[in-house]
């Protein structure tokens, strides 16, 4: 998925616009542009803040745009369209639409402003993710012609599911794909998203992060690791991401989390006192993210 921040120069003289994959395109302040097949028979298009509209794959018009209006481009590639209409041959072509009245489709492209805006600290995972159900509803709702998304029954087996859980856990520290994640079990992206969330009732994205905090919690139950270190050996890209996912998780910042198990661990008998403090983390948690 590409992810661009389109703050336009106004020119006087219209030029070619092209897209070579299909956009979502949002307006981030309200303005206006121009837009036709001829420099001669332009149309002008106004949006407010949040508005949106859908380019199509190979979208050619004259374009000129006014110096205020600031947007952001989101592009679906073709393997996504692809997988999300369960890799039926040919192009997935989607029609144009200026005004895209959309509520799960503005969602999906606001969690990607929020993510582009905090620097994008949840890594590809989080944007894959994002993608395929970003392609999966245009599949289903803006294609001129395309195979029905099957809907499959049963979820993963075990024996894939322990495979995922061992390739995560070998991995942990750099950034996985969603792509990555379904070629270790043999599957497409589009099938093992849906499979793996009717398994477990998690996406890709939380399980990651799930299992990241709990190698963060063993981890932090050593004095000597650095809260740092940790972060990085748990695949984070910063320290501030790691506190917020961490906090989010366990109710506490990996610091007090340390001090509240140390603590715990020193004051109560030996063979009656648990491997994690009663106060934190409980269970599900990881589902809400």
């Amino acid at each position: 998925m590409r992810v661009e921040l389109n703050v336009p120069e106004f020119v006087r003289e219209p030029r070619m616009w092209v897209k070579h994959q299909a956009v979502l395109a949002m307006a981030l302040r309200p303005g206006s542009f121009e837009l036709g097949l001829r420099r001669s028979e332009m149309i002008r298009l106004t949006y407010d803040a949040g508005e949106m509209s859908l380019v199509p794959r190979y979208f050619e018009k004259w374009f000129r745009t006014d110096l205020h209006f600031w947007y952001l481009s989101v592009g679906i590639s073709d393997a996504a369209l692809t997988a999300a209409a369960d890799g039926t041959s040919g192009e997935v072509e989607l029609r144009r639409a200026d005004n895209l009245v959309d509520a799960r489709l503005r969602a999906l492209v606001e969690a990607v402003n929020a993510e582009r805006i905090a620097g994008f600290p949840s890594g590809r995972l989080f944007l894959d993710s994002v993608e395929q159900a970003l392609a999966v509803a245009l599949v289903n709702g803006y294609a001129v012609r395309h195979r029905s998304v099957q809907t499959h029954r049963g979820g993963l087996g075990c024996a894939r599911l322990r495979r995922i859980k061992e390739f995560v856990d070998a991995k942990m520290e750099d950034e996985l794909t969603l792509r990555e994640m379904a070629l270790s079990v043999g599957l497409s992206t589009a099938h093992f998203s849906r499979m793996f969330r009717k398994s477990t009732g998690e996406t890709p994205h939380q399980f990651l992060l799930r299992q990241r905090v709990e190698r963060a919690k063993e981890m932090l139950r050593s004095a000597d690791a650095r809260v740092m270190d940790v972060a990085v050996a748990c695949g984070f890209k910063t320290q501030q991401h790691f506190a917020q996912i961490f906090r989010h998780e366990c109710g506490a910042s990996p610091t007090e989390y340390r001090q509240e198990f140390l603590g715990h661990k020193a004051t109560c008998p030996r063979e009656t006192c648990p491997q994690d403090t009663p106060r934190f983390c409980s269970p599900g948690s990881a589902a809400k993210l």
